[in-house]
């Protein structure tokens, strides 16, 4: 009965064994398809990735900068024929084209 009862154990053992062994296989397989499902969804959503985020990011500072500059360099320009019509206009004499 001792060998019987050694044998069953044994069995059970390796039954374990070669459960836990498909449970980690069925772990593997189940996080790979979440994974291919996760990014067809993604990718079927066209989301940006986040180097192109930040490189527009950075090109709309860019532009936002020189906006900046040649909203400026436009005041100082506006700027002058007014001040030069002004003292014409004191003068008499016309603007020179």
């Amino acid at each position: 009965m001792v060998q019987t009862t050694n044998r069953f154990f044994d069995e059970v053992a390796r039954l374990m064994n070669d459960t836990a062994g498909v449970a980690k296989g069925v772990r593997r397989e189940f996080e790979t398809l979440f994974r291919s499902q996760a990014e067809r969804m993604l990718r079927d959503l066209d989301i940006v990735r986040r180097e192109e985020f930040e490189a527009v990011k950075e090109m709309a500072r860019l532009a936002r900068e020189e906006n900046d500059a040649l909203k400026a360099r436009i005041a100082a320009l506006e700027a002058r024929p007014s001040a030069t019509a002004a003292s014409t206009e004191g003068s008499g004499t016309a603007p020179a084209a």
